[in-house]
């Protein structure tokens, strides 16, 4: 890593750019609103251009934008996510056309979109506004870090935050039992896992280690558009959506399996060759399966 670039940021919504090429930024900033970052080609606001705007809205919410038009291709709720007094980190990646958000120490984005449109990004941009001035400092990273495995497929997909059985808007149905059963993730024991949401329960769950898992705090697949494909064993389709990973890094996908009169979301993990669910308190196995795919 070479020096990092230590920078102050006016009121004024004028980016500042920088290199950055190899497929990941890592900085930290603090203002009390409007931290913004622009994803380009060139050291300059020109179209095509993603900007991913951090505490706006009054430090209330996040959000990925497009081309300078709304609406926004990806939202969520983050509240008191910058503060004036403190510095936070964040890392924003980009691989194979998804662009990635997340807090620093955390392996899970809080903010995901598959771009149709790629285009080389070449150029970071950073400024404040909204009555937000901020100081920045923005590592140089020599080698591009290895991006998680976070592509949701079908367009504007992403992964929204909740918790304590919370349904987002426009989330995904992926199952059934009894209830609509929607598509998390969370995580668990250094993994991000693919696994359930039945929203009665209060809580989600995935399956590791041979027992069904509750999580308070998931991330809930929002404004997808992907399918169910048959399978069986290790065999991935080749647009086979990763979600997660386990806690070795090998990806995990989103599987399901009809057991019992329920339609039960739960995790690929290939070199296993089969389904893992979360079912009745204990993590199951099927070696066929439905498997998630992008369209």
């Amino acid at each position: 890593m070479a020096n990092n670039i230590t920078l102050d940021t006016e009121d004024k919504l004028e980016y500042q750019f920088y290199p950055a090429s190899n497929g990941v930024v890592n900085f930290k900033v603090r203002a009390a609103n409007d931290a913004h970052v622009a994803l380009t080609s060139g050291p300059m606001e020109s179209e095509p251009m993603l900007e991913v705007f951090i505490g706006g809205w009054k430090n209330t919410k996040s959000v990925i934008r497009k081309n300078r038009s709304k609406p926004d291709v990806c939202e969520v709720e983050t509240p008191d996510i910058l503060n004036p007094g403190e510095f936070r980190g964040f890392w924003i990646k980009w691989i194979d056309n998804v662009i990635t958000v997340g807090m620093e120490g955390a392996a899970a984005a809080f903010l995901s979109y598959e771009n149709p449109d790629a285009y080389d990004i070449n150029f970071v941009g950073v400024c404040t506004g909204w009555g937000a001035t901020g100081s920045w400092i923005i590592e140089k990273n020599d080698q591009p870090e290895a991006a998680a495995q976070v592509s949701v497929g079908g367009g504007a997909a992403c992964w929204v935050p909740a918790q304590n059985g919370e349904i987002p808007p426009n989330a995904f149905v992926g199952g059934a039992d009894g209830e609509d059963m929607y598509v998390i993730r969370a995580q668990h024991e250094g993994a991000i896992i693919p696994g359930k949401l039945l929203a009665s329960h209060g809580v989600a769950y995935v399956a590791w280690g041979g027992v069904e898992n509750p999580k308070t705090e998931y991330e809930v697949l929002c404004d997808a558009n992907g399918t169910f494909v048959p399978v069986s064993g290790g065999d991935i389709p080749p647009n086979a959506i990763p979600a997660g990973e386990s806690e070795d890094g090998e990806p995990l996908f989103i599987g399901r399996v009809s057991h019992e009169g329920t339609n039960t979301v739960g995790k690929v993990q290939q070199s296993h060759g089969v389904c893992y669910i979360p079912f009745g308190g204990q993590e199951l196995s099927f070696a066929d399966y439905e498997i998630y795919v992008s369209q």
